[in-house]
């Protein structure tokens, strides 16, 4: 099978639902070191994703905190509040009380549902298309979901702590690398990245900018949280487009070996 190309996924929203997950922890977060008076809806957090710069979950909920707390006047500096406060807090909404050890894992962690399934890579694989994952989760949790879950055996990966926060490229030119070399691949195959937020699609723009020699595709996934027809889908959808998506679909298998074939065929 001749090599079309390489997809690169992020995780978060693409993967697996986080709406009850990643996003619930940012709520009970900011609600827990706001003394109970401020819990940001769904709206506020994909607000705030918007700015292109909160990847990292636990800056976008101190960032939400510092922000409810200049509403009322104060400063940033006048806040006690320690960013290890914020991580250790979360971490234990969103992985449980034994956070170390994954078989024991009782928190948020396991409500996230699937958005991909080990067929779905293997179409891909079938179809001379290369996967590989680049995500601001941490090393833990997406080994959690591809390879506990997913049941992937040792998946091409770079997480939160591998590479700088996106929109900086270098995890996804690390990912890209990777599956280049180990499965020798021409550097010039075309590459599609497919994430939900805005700094993903920043992500594809700076990566373009830096490796100039092959064609870069970005591709916007809707959360399921925005699945539903109206003005909160539209104003998502929007979103994306205008971070410089070349695509935007509903959910991620959507993206078929035929319908990324066609998107690489376009850039030739």
């Amino acid at each position: 099978m001749t090599a079309q190309g390489i997809a690169v996924f992020d995780i978060d929203g693409v993967v697996r639902d986080v709406g009850q997950s990643y996003r619930r922890a940012i709520a009970d977060t900011v609600e827990q070191f706001t003394g109970g008076a401020f819990r940001p809806t769904l709206d506020q957090i994909d607000g705030l994703k918007a700015e292109g710069i909160w990847n990292n979950d636990w800056l976008g909920s101190q960032e939400l905190i510092y922000r409810y707390y200049e509403g009322q006047g104060q400063s940033r500096e006048s806040i006690s509040l320690t960013y290890d406060e914020v991580v250790d807090y979360f971490q234990r909404q969103y992985r449980g009380a034994n956070l170390e050890d994954p078989s024991q894992w009782d928190g948020y962690i396991n409500q996230e549902p699937l958005l991909m399934g080990a067929p779905y890579l293997q179409q891909l694989a079938a179809a001379g298309i290369a996967w590989g994952f680049f995500s601001g989760a941490t090393r833990g949790s997406a080994d959690y979901v591809l390879q506990r879950r997913i049941g992937l055996q040792f998946p091409p990966l770079v997480a939160m702590g591998e590479a700088p926060d996106k929109p900086d490229p270098l995890g996804l030119l690390k990912v890209v690398e990777q599956l280049t070399h180990s499965l020798g691949l021409s550097p010039t195959l075309p590459v599609l990245y497919a994430g939900d937020t805005v700094a993903d699609l920043y992500t594809i723009r700076e990566a373009q900018s830096q490796a100039p020699d092959r064609p870069w595709w970005a591709v916007g996934v809707l959360p399921p949280h925005v699945q539903e027809p109206g003005p909160r889908r539209q104003a998502y959808e929007q979103r994306l487009w205008d971070a410089g998506a070349h695509r935007v679909v509903s959910r991620v298998t959507d993206l078929t070996p035929g319908a990324i074939g066609q998107l690489f065929r376009e850039g030739a």
